[in-house]
């Protein structure tokens, strides 16, 4: 919004007759270089893979922002979907397939924050307990990783894209739907984990030593 309405207010600024025309020359330079100008984002590192690996999380920002542009954003860390069980919780089934399946979802939503959790040292089971217990009419409140604290999520910047929490749960579901309906599966054997190559001989033995 907030490029929107500058973006807007320039072009008022340099249509407005009493703008001098130099203020309407540098006005619409900026105005050009926000609507068509590349940013060049240069990534430096102590190696290749350091520079490899700040790279691919600027590639992964740059998706993510643009995601957030388009559809929104949702409070981080799995946040979202964990609040939304007490939505699933409201959905009323008709037979035992329907509540199974409703209750199947309500334990794959939570994995995400219980998985971030538990990489940061917590329990998550307790913690996503909690967030549910605590916060569950709070949506924005969830666990901040990091620090060890519950926050408000959107206040502390730790968001995600709502396209991409979405495009995620609708992946799965389809994959699940397809495997639950599925007699069986080919998939590729593993590869059995040969032993270590010899090292390669010296050569040029004496005659008699077996070389």
């Amino acid at each position: 919004m907030w490029f929107y309405h500058h973006h807007q207010g320039r072009h008022c600024v340099i249509e407005d007759p009493a703008t001098s025309d130099y203020e309407k020359e540098k006005l619409a330079e900026r105005l050009a270089k926000l609507s068509g100008g590349v940013a060049v984002i240069r990534v430096g590192g102590a190696s290749e893979v350091e520079v490899g690996e700040k790279k691919d999380r600027f590639d992964d920002a740059l998706c993510a922002t643009r995601a957030a542009v388009e559809e929104g954003i949702l409070p981080g860390g799995g946040t979202a979907l964990v609040k939304a069980v007490k939505v699933l919780d409201e959905i009323k089934t008709e037979n035992f397939d329907q509540k199974l399946g409703v209750q199947l979802i309500k334990s794959a939503i939570t994995k995400p924050a219980k998985r971030i959790i538990d990489n940061a040292g917590e329990e998550g089971s307790v913690i996503v307990g909690k967030i549910l217990d605590l916060y569950g009419d709070k949506f924005n409140y969830g666990y901040d990783s990091a620090k060890g604290e519950f926050k408000d999520l959107i206040k502390e910047g730790i968001i995600d894209p709502f396209k991409v929490v979405k495009s995620g749960l609708v992946d799965a579901s389809g994959v699940a739907s397809l495997l639950a309906t599925t007699e069986c599966a080919i998939v590729d054997a593993p590869e059995p984990k040969g032993a270590a190559a010899p090292a390669p001989g010296m050569g040029g033995g004496m005659p008699g030593m077996g070389f």
